[in-house]
């Protein structure tokens, strides 16, 4: 079993940044890969960014790419998010999840942390 909270969302105005963390806990020495994905009401949730726990290497949706940063401390077993310039349409529920293996879907979610940006 793997743990994962979330922090750091917030209300920010448009061009602002915030920093999401998400802290696991539990079995994350088995980990392959973190990911934060985001969610409005009504719509599906997607994928914004990814990293793998050993080699570090990331991947980011189009609409954050050059805005948004992916991070861990494997130390910490915590993964970041630094948003900046954040635009009234990042407004969401950020979650971050846990994939065990390279393959297949993510095993394991957060509860969610709400970012708000006002224009």
């Amino acid at each position: 079993q793997v743990q994962l909270v979330e922090s750091g969302g917030g209300l920010v105005q448009a061009g602002g940044s915030l920093r999401l963390s998400c802290a696991a806990s539990g079995r994350t020495f088995s980990s392959y890969r973190m990911g934060w994905f985001r969610q409005v009401p009504g719509k599906e949730r997607e994928y914004v960014a990814t990293i793998t726990w050993s080699g570090g290497i990331t991947s980011y949706a189009d609409s954050v790419k050059g805005r948004f940063t992916i991070s861990r401390d494997n130390a910490k077993n915590t993964v970041y998010l630094q948003m900046n310039g954040l635009k009234p349409e990042d407004t969401a529920v950020y979650y971050c999840a846990n994939k065990l293996r390279q393959l297949g879907t993510y095993d394991y979610w957060g509860q969610g942390t709400q970012v708000t940006v006002s224009s």
